[in-house]
């Protein structure tokens, strides 16, 4: 199979990266050191190639009223250009399509960055509900073709600063962005490039979209201001330690997102339908997302991992890791609702049963670490 490739996958291979297989895509897991990378975020700034995400365009009259009925978080919260909001996108058993971020731009313009493994199958299942429910708005991929942008995230307490340094023409539009804003900047030296006060780390910074043609020449210049490159394998533990959730690993078309931490990013309020709404009402919520710390030593947190509860009830790990911040031993873990922040767990790992602590997510948020 010939893996699919970024526009910056010979800017990777040039600085040395070792390229991996994620999801059909070859892409950079580290560039040297995964723990370096890492820290310069926590602490700097660093940048993430995220081309393999896809930027979708939701164009025409009926773009709210459409997104409305598609996506489980309530688009009207969107009232001032540049507003983002995360959302699930759910199938009709209530289950997870897609976790995004939707832009509204303008009343006919709205733009949602998708995930890499799933950008076909939403894109498919977007023009079919717009079939279906006679919208007729023009859904543009933004991945492929003339009009392909990428996306690099740059993220650390630096990192705007950096941006700055090489979008200078982006300064005056992008400063007073709170975070969840994005904004258009037409007159850079690399075209026009949305500034969005977004990511995927727990530290605060921009995500850029702008013309893949300009990918490399942008990508050289923020190396040349000093933000380190950073591969999949810093951005996994940088996402696992803020508490975010990794599509295919954490939830999925098996998963109610309730049971995912993700409660806060559905609307089930308002009196508005959408797609899941009634099978999500009928589930409830069945599981905690919580994290854990290992307490004890002799193994690693993984997916799959079985979580046992004081009572004997049993949850499971979703995402695990060392974490560079912590010096510990982490997780995601769904884990039954009898469970409570602070109770002691077993962790089967392999043939032993190791003790964790239950603590509220994140775990590190803008270089701080909130638990012990």
């Amino acid at each position: 199979m010939t893996l699919k490739t970024t526009p910056l996958n010979s800017a990777h291979r040039a600085a040395g990266a070792k390229m991996v297989d994620f999801g059909g895509w070859d892409m950079p897991v580290n560039y040297g050191s995964q723990i370096e990378e890492h820290h310069a975020v926590r602490t700097d700034v660093g940048m993430f190639d995220v081309s393999h995400m896809c930027v979708v365009d939701i164009e025409g009259a009926n773009a709210r009223p459409f997104l409305r009925g598609l996506l489980a978080n309530n688009v009207d919260k969107l009232q001032v250009a540049g507003k983002a909001l995360y959302s699930c996108m759910l199938n009709p058993q209530g289950f997870v399509i897609d976790d995004l971020i939707v832009y509204f731009f303008s009343e006919t313009w709205f733009r949602l960055v998708v995930n890499a493994g799933t950008a076909e199958k939403d894109i498919e299942w977007i023009a079919a509900q717009n079939a279906a429910t006679g919208s007729a708005v023009t859904v543009t991929q933004r991945r492929d073709g003339a009009n392909a942008m990428a996306l690099v995230a740059v993220q650390g307490p630096n990192a705007r600063t950096k941006v700055w340094q090489v979008l200078s023409t982006a300064q005056a539009a992008s400063e007073p962005l709170k975070p969840f804003n994005a904004v258009i900047v037409h007159d850079t030296a690399f075209g026009e490039v949305m500034v969005a006060r977004t990511g995927y780390t727990g530290e605060d910074g921009f995500e850029l979209a702008f013309p893949a043609t300009q990918a490399d020449a942008l990508w050289n210049a923020l190396v040349a201001a000093g933000v380190k490159p950073a591969g999949l394998g810093a951005r996994d533990t940088l996402r696992l330690e803020a508490g975010m959730n990794l599509y295919g690993q954490d939830m999925d078309e098996t998963v109610n997102p309730l049971d995912a931490g993700l409660a806060w990013t559905i609307d089930l309020v308002s009196e508005r339908d959408f797609i899941g709404k009634d099978a999500l009402k009928s589930m409830g919520q069945r599981f905690q997302f919580l994290g854990l710390i290992l307490r004890e030593k002799g193994g690693v947190l993984r997916a799959h991992q079985n979580v046992i509860g004081a009572d004997g009830s049993v949850g499971e790990i979703t995402s695990g890791t060392f974490s560079p911040s912590m010096q510990q031993a982490i997780a995601l873990a769904r884990v039954p609702m009898s469970v409570a922040v602070g109770d002691t767990v077993k962790v089967e790992i392999r043939d032993k049963q190791l003790a964790a602590t239950v603590v509220k997510l994140p775990f590190v948020r803008n270089g701080k670490i909130l638990v012990a």
